[in-house]
Parts: structure tokens; C-alpha cells; sequence
């Protein structure tokens, strides 16, 4: 490094022949190249191991375009694939195992079945692993057409309580009790992440959504937690709004919007309607995180999961997992190859040549895939 240095400092140092008082051309190029490097501790370089589920439906096309854009670009990850399905009645043991070992999953999509008697997997998982905060982006791809510009959403969601505490019961025939649960020790540390998100990604507002108007103690505590949450974070700016009020002002005016958290159910709903105006769920990227742990998949509602013609004819859209990986890339500190992979997918949204159906396009999950390779830097 240091060889390399001194000739450029002399470079730089030594006086301009151009009478101009302003740095000549190649001065200003090398000047305007540089920047602040990446300094990786010891062992960062060392391969990470990911367990890795492709799911139901489309999850195998869509992970098997991750892993060849992996390996385009030499990640430093491997994957340890397991094969779960929706239709289980249990995440294997071996599976749990992995995730814990790892630290880190990327999964596809899991179909649950309506109804019936079957929990979510994914619910499962969100538990098991204590994954309590949900994180999706919503934000505008340049050269995708939506309805709003400037839109830049970071949905926090608490992912372990609420309506999706699963506790439900028939207290008579024809009469089914539903309980949600809301407690203070949940509602405080998903207020903390929002907050500390906010604070590291320099974001300047945070908005929590409820509906305290009606449920004033359960929603009234998460509120409560989110105001002394509030209140260590004097340079955040605090707001809160109910959550149908949000889904209106999500569709005429999203851009007011930055970060927003918000319990379990709303967090769902509201991430769906952010998607939907910022280009659509098969661009938006997400992940489950907690203290130990974190899976990433795709942010909003994958309802695309089982759909069969969209399978036959190999069309789903890689792109919002490739973000995902992204995200993934930067959790697990390889910073350059997170650019990288951003950077390749942006550029093919861009350019408009290769997309799939639900982006206005023709192309196959391969082509897609292939282009974001062609554009790796």
C-alpha cells in the first residue's frame, strides 16, 4: 500500500503546469475517484456460511437466481440449502439448527394455507428464532413507473405478538375468541430498533402507526412505549398516526412518510400499500432480525408464491430477492459486494430491456438474472 501511495502523493503534490488556477482534468478525475475505503477487520474475507430455503411456488426459480449471481461476482458466502414447505406441519430440527449456527437465512416463499389447521411456517420461524423485528424498503427504482416519485419507506414491524400471537380458540360452536397481545417489553424494543435504524441510516422521522383511538390499552401501551422511546432520540422527529388514516395518506401523499413502526398486523398491511405505490412487491426487499439472527426474503406480500403459470413458464421476478441479498451482503459486513450487486440490478430497472410481466416486461427469470450479471462491475 505504502508503494503504491508515495508515487500518487507526488502526484497530487507537484505543482500544475496549466496556467489555470483550477486542477487540470486528470488531477480533478483521480480527485473525484477517491474515497473513504472499507477497513475489514482480521477474517472478515472468510466465507459465510447461509442457510438457504427455496420454498413453494416460485421460491426455487427465484433462489436459484441468487445463487448464480453469487457466484458471478465471488461472494464470500455458501449456502446450505434445506427443503421446506408450506404444507408442513413443523420447521425440521435440522433447519432451526442451521439458521442458529449461521446466523443468517435467505429464504424464498412459504405458501400457508388458508384456514384449515396448519400454522405459518414463517410465523414458526419469526418465534423459534425470536426474529423480532420485520424491516421492508419501499422506495422508487429509477426507470420503473409508479404513480408517486420520491417515495422512501422503511417499514419497522414487531413480528412476535400482536394478532399474530396465534392464540385463538372456539369458545362455543360458531363462536371463535382471538386474542391479541400486546406487552410493553415488545412494544419498547421494537420502538428501540426503529429509533436506532433511524439514527444510523440518518433518517429524520419516525411515525408510529396504531389504533388507539378503539383499542386504548392494548395500543395505548405500544404508544406509551414508543413516546419514552421517543424521547432519548431528541434529533428524530416523533409523530404518530391511526392506522387507517396512514393507508389514506399512503396513497395521496407517501413522501411525508420515512420510517414508520408499527405492531404486527398493521406493519403487514401497511408495508403491502407502501409496495404497491413504490413499484410493487416484486421489487421490495426485506428482512426479519433479532438479537442473534436474521432471514431475509422478500419485504412485502408474497402472494405470487403459488402461482403456477407464473412457475411453467419461468417468469418470476428475481429482482426483489437480488435486493434482499443485497441487504443480506451489508448485514453480514461485505459492503462492496452489496454496491456491487444494488448497483448491477438498478442499472438492468434502468436500462427497461429485461423485466418480467409484473414490471411491464416479457423476459424469463434467466434473461433477468443474466442481464444483472452482464451489468456486475
Amino acid at each position: 500500500m505504502a508503494r503504491r501511495s508515495t508515487p500518487l502523493l507526488r502526484r497530487l503534490l507537484a505543482p500544475s503546469p496549466s496556467p489555470s488556477p483550477y486542477p487540470s482534468t486528470p488531477l480533478a478525475g483521480a480527485v473525484s475517484r477517491r474515497t473513504v475505503t472499507y477497513m475489514p477487520r482480521p477474517g472478515d474475507g472468510a466465507p459465510r456460511g447461509v442457510t438457504l430455503i427455496p420454498g413453494d411456488g416460485i421460491g426455487p426459480l427465484v433462489t436459484g437466481a441468487v445463487r448464480q449471481v453469487m457466484e458471478a461476482m465471488h461472494a464470500p458466502v455458501y449456502f446450505e440449502t434445506y427443503e421446506v414447505h408450506g404444507d408442513m406441519p413443523t420447521v425440521p430440527a435440522e433447519v432451526i439448527e442451521s439458521i442458529r449456527r449461521n446466523k443468517v437465512c435467505l429464504k424464498g416463499g412459504l405458501a400457508t394455507p388458508v384456514g384449515g389447521g396448519v400454522s405459518s411456517l414463517n410465523v414458526q420461524l419469526r418465534k423459534e428464532l425470536d426474529l423480532y423485528a420485520a424491516l421492508v424498503n419501499c422506495f422508487n427504482l429509477p426507470g420503473l413507473p409508479t404513480r408517486h416519485d420520491n417515495v422512501d419507506i422503511v417499514v419497522i414491524r414487531e413480528n412476535t405478538e400482536g394478532e399474530y400471537s396465534g392464540l385463538e380458540h372456539e369458545v362455543v360452536p360458531g363462536v371463535v375468541e382471538s386474542l391479541k397481545v400486546i406487552t410493553k417489553f415488545c412494544s419498547e424494543r421494537i420502538a428501540k430498533y426503529a429509533f436506532e435504524y433511524a439514527y444510523l441510516n440518518n433518517r429524520k422521522k419516525v411515525t408510529a402507526v396504531h389504533k388507539a383511538n378503539i383499542m386504548k390499552l392494548a395500543d395505548g401501551l405500544f404508544l406509551e412505549s414508543c413516546r419514552e422511546v421517543a424521547k432519548k432520540y431528541p434529533g428524530i422527529q416523533y409523530n404518530e398516526i391511526i392506522v387507517d388514516n396512514c393507508c389514506m395518506q399512503l396513497v395521496a401523499k407517501p413522501e411525508q412518510f420515512d420510517v414508520m413502526v408499527t405492531p404486527n398486523l398493521y406493519g403487514n398491511l401497511v408495508a403491502n400499500v407502501a409496495a404497491g405505490i413504490a413499484g410493487g412487491t416484486g421489487v421490495m426487499p426485506g428482512g426479519n432480525v433479532g438479537q442473534d439472527h436474521a432471514i431475509f426474503e422478500q419485504g412485502a406480500s408474497a402472494g405470487n408464491v403459488g402461482n403456477e403459470k407464473i412457475v411453467e413458464k419461468k417468469r418470476a421476478n428475481p429482482v426483489v430477492l437480488l435486493l434482499s441479498s443485497a441487504m443480506m451482503l451489508r448485514h453480514l459486513q461485505f459492503p462492496s459486494f452489496a454496491d456491487r450487486l444494488e448497483t448491477a440490478v438498478k442499472r438492468v430497472i434502468a436500462e427497461g430491456k429485461y423485466r418480467t410481466k409484473d414490471l411491464g416486461g416479457t423476459s424469463t427469470t434467466q434473461e433477468v438474472t443474466d442481464a444483472v450479471i452482464a451489468k456486475l462491475g
